[in-house]
This record gives structure tokens, C-alpha cells and sequence, in this order.
């Protein structure tokens, strides 16, 4: 029989949140284990960092500009020929997905079996003033439906006061353990691998909506954070020092100087959720050994964007820099059965679209000629001179003002804001915090006119008119979504 496989997702999660990587608070032995059975890919980014357009890449393997989501707008449907959950149910594999699907209609299958759902707050299945009962949360989570069957019809994700968007403000979980929405995807994924159909291999998307805000921990979790000394986030020469109009104060800021107090909290709090997630997947671990299906089973853990909490002043995600789009992602092989390099770290450039196609190369599935991806199994043969891999890739996100192109290797980094012209430029291998603007340092002049050619000819054929072929054009009007997909 085939390998089963594993697709572990996290929302909002930072790169450097391993212990394996040295942080100095974060502790995550579980996913280090992971790291230890296969390959850490220190170079992997989302391109279009932020939930919608990330997770479409996920399920279609496909650039953001072929999926035609480049920035974040729900309530646009998803009709994709080829999806990852598809190709596997075509090849005979029993599928299902458990957790965060972000997609629209809301309970779109995108060729799973079957799916568990829990989106987390979504404001368009919330609002009261303008959502149908169809696509309302209390109708199409199934998360929150089980919550209230566990703890009272009264209960509601709001109970905390906390905001869905907030990477401010923290607090303990207030229920039992075993009701937080972590553990609840650990549960199902459990019982899962009871009801599955044994005669074939599977495969399972777990995705847990943390450490996404609201940022609260069990309180077992936060305990273990609480007092320690945080990390100072980093703070670049060009980043807004002063916070004049006090956005910090904010408790759903994006930017701005935040409370000394208030961001230790958060911090404390954020990487509690990390260690808690670790902690369940090493429960989801402990469950496929005693089915016996753990050694035959290639894993793959990744999530959507990170999570800039404080650096240069800037929360939650959307951003080009570092925290926000460097992510982690690790492929395992506790058995062996595409024979990776274990314990190794590759450094080449990987991307959310190449998720699809390294699963269905695991389970020698043929790929679909829609995919932009790469397999990375060739990478963690212990090669490292793999012929036409992609040398850079090309990232943006439609934000309005701070509307934005990148082009990175994991080595350095340009970045084009399309709306006021501003560019920025980083020498990731000597500055990986992103502290120094060298944008008008002439020892990097000819790199970055490389990587401003490099983002000409990415974006010359694009409906928004961002470049001639010659020339960026700045000003031209942005949007979420592409013509070829719809609003």
C-alpha cells in the first residue's frame, strides 16, 4: 500500500518558533522530533501572506497570481480544476480535512471525502446584519456546534473578550483543556484514524487555527511563560520610531509602540499556543503509533504566514518582512518511504505552492500540469545542486497604501511599495532581522537593479499595469482578487 500522508498546518506561525533554530524561549519538541525525522527547509516563505490567498496556493499548487488571489478578500468562490484533496481522492486515497479550510462556500469539500470544520471568527459568517443562515458560523462550524454540546448553548468564541485579529492582548483559555479548539482538531483527527477506511491509505489535513489571535493559551501552557524574560523584538533604522498618533493603544493595532506590559503578555501568550500545538500533535504522534500507521505515514508541517508580533514596531501579518512571511516548514519520514536526508536543513527557496506537489510526488501521484509548485523530495536527497530550481520568489499582497511586490532568495530581499514607489532592500544573510534599509548603499546597487529586473518581468503581463517590461509603474489601482477569478 502507498504511504499515507500527513498534512500538519498552523495559522499565523513564525519561522525562527522552533527550539530546533535556538530560540531562546520557544519550546517545541515535538516539531523538533519532526525536524529530526526529515528536513527543515529554512528558506520557506508565503508569498501572498496572509490566510486566503496562502491557503489557495496550499490546495492548488498554484502561484497567486494562476490562483488569482493576491491579497485577502472572502466570499469569492473557489473553483479550481485541480486541488491537492482531489488528485489524492482520484488516486484512491480516503481524505479528509479537520480544522481551518478558509474557503468559500464555506463548506466547499475542494475534493475531500469529508470535512470537520472550524474556521475560527470569520466576520462574514458573524455579522448578523448581513450573514444568511447558510454560511453563518452557528450553522457551518462544526467546532462550535460541538463546543456548545460539551459546555452550554451559551458558549461562544467571543467569551474571552479577546479579538480575533489582536497580537496585543492575551489571556488563559477559561474552559477545560479538552475543549480548546487545538485540542478539538487533535480529537477529530484521533477518531479519525479509528473510522478511516483501512483498505486504503489516507490523507489527513490537520489544521489548527493557532497561534492565530485571540492569543489564549490553556493556562498549564501560559504558565510556562509568563515569567520568563521575552525576546526585544527587532527595530530597523527605517521603521516608525515615534507613534505619534499612539496606534499602539489599539488592542487590534497593526503598528505602532505597544505597552511594555501589554506586548510581554502577548508575547508570553503566542508562544504558549506554539508549545500547546506541539504538545497535541505529539498526542496525534503517540495515537498513529498505536494504529500502527506512524512508520508508514510522510509528514509535512507548515503554516499559511507568521506573525510580526512587535518587530519594527508591526503585528499580525500581510507584510513582506521576515516575521510575517519567512515560515516554517518541515517534511518527515519517520519510515523511510521516500528516503530524505534525516536531520538535515535545506536553504533553498520553497514556497507555500510547493506543498502540493511534494505530497502527491510521497504518494508517486502524477502532478497537474495547473501546478506552478516543485516537488522538494529531490532537495532532501542530500543534493544540493538540484538542476532548475527556482533561483527567487515573487510575493506581494494587495493593502491598500502599503500595497507591495518582494522578490527573495532567503538571502536577501527587494521589496517595491506599487503605490508609493518607496523600495527597500536587505541583506538577509548578515542582517537576518531586517535592522539595516540598504536600499541606498551602493555596495548593494547591482543586486538590487538584479532583483528590480526580476520583479519587472514577474509582474509585466499582470492586469494592474505594474510594469511596461521595461519600468515598475507606480500608482496603478490594486485588487484583491484578479479578473479571472471574479468578485
Amino acid at each position: 500500500m502507498k504511504p499515507n500522508v500527513l498534512l500538519i498546518m498552523v495559522d499565523q506561525m513564525r519561522a525562527d518558533c522552533l527550539s530546533i533554530l535556538d530560540h531562546p524561549v520557544v519550546d517545541t519538541p515535538n516539531l523538533d522530533q519532526l525536524a529530526r525525522d526529515g528536513v527543515l527547509f529554512s528558506n520557506a516563505y508565503s508569498a501572498t501572506p496572509s490566510c486566503v490567498p496562502a491557503r489557495a496556493s496550499v490546495l492548488t499548487g498554484m502561484s497567486q497570481a494562476k490562483t488569482g488571489r493576491v491579497g485577502y478578500q472572502d466570499k469569492v468562490p473557489w473553483q479550481y480544476k485541480h486541488t491537492i484533496a482531489g488528485e489524492f481522492t482520484k488516486a484512491g486515497y480516503h481524505t479528509q480535512s479537520i480544522g481551518k479550510m478558509h474557503v468559500y462556500p464555506t463548506r466547499n469539500l475542494c475534493g475531500f471525502h469529508n470535512v470537520q470544520l472550524h474556521d475560527g471568527y470569520m466576520h462574514y459568517s458573524r455579522f448578523k446584519h448581513h450573514t444568511t443562515t447558510l454560511e453563518s458560523q452557528g450553522y457551518t462550524d462544526d467546532y462550535l456546534n460541538w463546543l456548545r454540546e460539551k459546555a452550554g448553548s451559551h458558549v461562544d468564541l467571543t467569551d474571552l473578550g479577546l479579538d480575533c485579529n489582536s497580537s496585543t492582548v492575551a489571556r488563559p483559555w477559561h474552559l477545560p483543556e479538552e475543549l480548546h479548539p487545538t485540542n478539538w482538531v487533535t480529537t477529530q483527527s484521533i477518531d479519525f484514524l479509528r473510522r478511516r477506511d483501512s483498505t486504503k491509505p489516507f490523507f489527513l489535513k490537520m489544521s489548527y487555527v493557532r497561534p492565530h489571535p485571540p492569543f489564549d493559551p490553556p493556562e498549564v501552557f501560559y504558565d510556562m511563560y509568563k515569567d520568563l524574560e521575552m525576546p526585544e523584538p527587532p527595530v530597523g533604522d527605517w521603521a516608525d520610531q515615534t507613534d505619534d498618533s499612539r496606534s499602539g493603544l489599539s488592542p487590534i493595532t497593526s503598528k505602532g509602540i505597544v505597552p511594555k506590559h501589554r506586548l510581554t503578555r502577548a508575547q508570553a501568550a503566542y508562544y504558549a499556543l506554539i508549545t500547546h500545538i506541539d504538545h497535541q500533535i505529539g498526542r496525534f504522534i503517540n495515537a498513529m503509533q498505536e494504529y500502527g500507521v506512524y512508520h508508514n505515514t510522510v509528514i509535512l508541517f507548515a503554516s499559511d504566514h507568521g506573525e510580526l508580533l512587535g518587530d519594527h514596531h508591526l503585528f499580525r501579518k500581510s507584510l513582506p518582512y521576515e516575521g510575517s512571511a519567512n515560515v516554517p516548514f518541515i517534511l518527515a519520514d519517520p519510515g523511510n518511504n521516500v528516503h530524505l536526508q534525516k536531520n538535515s536543513t535545506a536553504d533553498h527557496v520553497t514556497e507555500m505552492r510547493d506543498i502540493m506537489p511534494t505530497l502527491l510526488d510521497a504518494a508517486d501521484i502524477s502532478i497537474p500540469d495547473t501546478v506552478d509548485g516543485k516537488s522538494v523530495i529531490p532537495l532532501c536527497k542530500g543534493d544540493n545542486d538540484i538542476p532548475h530550481w527556482r533561483s527567487y520568489i515573487h510575493g506581494e499582497h494587495a493593502f491598500g497604501k502599503e500595497s507591495f511586490h518582494y522578490i527573495t532568495d532567503g538571502k536577501d530581499k527587494y521589496i517595491w511599495f506599487s503605490q508609493t514607489g518607496r523600495e527597500q532592500f536587505f541583506d538577509l544573510t548578515n542582517d537576518p532581522q531586517e535592522t539595516y534599509d540598504a536600499i541606498a548603499d551602493p555596495n548593494y546597487a547591482k543586486k538590487i537593479d538584479e532583483r528590480r529586473q526580476q520583479l519587472i518581468y514577474e509582474t509585466k503581463d499582470r492586469e494592474e499595469g505594474y510594469s511596461d517590461g521595461t519600468s515598475l509603474i507606480v500608482g496603478q489601482p490594486v485588487k484583491a482578487t484578479l479578473s479571472h477569478i471574479g468578485s
